[in-house]
């Protein structure tokens, strides 16, 4: 049997520790694998299959240089000594941490970055701030990277050219029998309503989520008379800021974060995004199982993969989300019918071959 690593931030509530789950749940009962984590907590832990090994691996942060770098330097020599290409491949699923790169790159010399996010947005059109992130993370000693989406590999192959036989567009698997499962729970802090519902689900960082948008469309919808809720479900640093601006409107709801999502998308009508930058959102796909029309800002592949199948795109700015929500007022909208075992399969086969495994 097959040796495999993946290397991760946490198992918190979010759309890469889901399709990171869902990988596990799909790869461990063909594949010995060991799951290595910066920090080991998180609602998702109790999800982790029973036979995936979980190991810790976190790099000091003291406060004096000296200090934080012997013992980071001890850290990276014991790993070293234990685990050097001991895998058959390694994977680097959470792209930001730079423990998470050390140790896939360390544990195989067949090793894989994911990159899960439109980094170049979230660097602000900085060429030089983006290409050293990269750089900071050795992507030269990665053999292989995967984009969730067309476009995040298009923007790196273009400060990247050398990676253009090594780079794969991959999307997230999803489990489907899961969210239709969990989608019937019932709830006690939601109830369905006669009223449109739009659902947005997701950290609330402003940066890029802009949730702001939402609110404030809210809020001109409001004063033309439109009979409509809006439910937020999940929390961040932006959560009092949003709380603040909704202040006083009664028809926007924050229900904090959930582990189950399901039954609160399952019971509303559309699923709203606001972003001015994605990697892939698996809550795209979510939806699409549920039946739920999708409105969102052109962010990732959603100009391919959404608009005009299962949902609208709409412009990244306050009039886009401020029209989208109007348009699925005044019109409905009727998605396309999803086939998730089909896209679960061709997703698999093609992650296997990547991988090499």
């Amino acid at each position: 049997m097959k040796k495999i690593l993946f290397a991760a931030y946490s198992l918190d509530v979010g759309g890469i520790e889901t399709a990171l789950i869902t990988l596990l749940k799909n790869l461990a009962k063909e594949y010995d694998i060991t799951l290595v984590l910066e920090r080991n907590q998180g609602l998702f832990l109790s999800e982790v299959p029973k036979n995936v090994k979980i190991i810790t691996y976190k790099a000091s942060n003291n406060k004096i240089i000296l200090f934080r770098k012997i013992a980071n330097f001890i850290k990276q020599f014991l790993f070293k000594i234990k685990y050097k290409n001991k895998f058959d491949f390694a994977g680097c699923f959470a792209t930001y941490s730079f423990p998470a790169s050390f140790v896939s790159r360390v544990a195989s010399k067949n090793a894989c970055l994911w990159v899960h996010n439109d980094y170049m947005n979230f660097y602000e059109n900085n060429v030089m701030a983006y290409r050293k992130f990269f750089r900071d993370l050795k992507i030269f000693d990665f053999k292989k990277i995967i984009f969730v989406s067309d476009l995040d590999k298009k923007v790196f192959g273009m400060q990247f050219p050398e990676f253009k036989d090594k780079s794969y567009v991959c999307n997230n698997l999803i489990d489907y029998d899961r969210i239709l499962k969990l989608a019937d729970e019932e709830v006690n802090d939601f109830e369905k309503k006669e009223l449109p519902t739009f659902i947005n689900i997701g950290r609330h960082d402003e940066k890029q989520k802009k949730l702001s948008r939402i609110i404030g469309a809210t809020i001109k919808l409001n004063k033309e008379g439109y009979k409509f809720r809006v439910v937020f479900v999940g929390k961040g640093t932006a959560t009092s800021k949003y709380k603040e601006m909704a202040k006083n409107i009664d028809n926007i709801e924050f229900l904090g974060s959930k582990k189950n999502p399901y039954p609160y998308l399952k019971n509303s009508d559309a699923f709203i995004m606001s972003s001015e930058f994605e990697g892939y959102p698996v809550v795209f796909v979510e939806s699409q199982i549920l039946g739920k029309p999708i409105i969102t800002t052109d962010v990732s592949d959603s100009k391919k993969d959404i608009d005009g199948k299962y949902g609208l795109v709409i412009e990244k700015s306050d009039k886009g989300v401020y029209n989208g929500m109007k348009k699925f007022l005044d019109e409905g909208y009727k998605s396309e019918k999803f086939d998730p075992e089909k896209y679960n399969r061709q997703i698999l086969n093609k992650l296997k071959n990547i991988m090499d495994i």
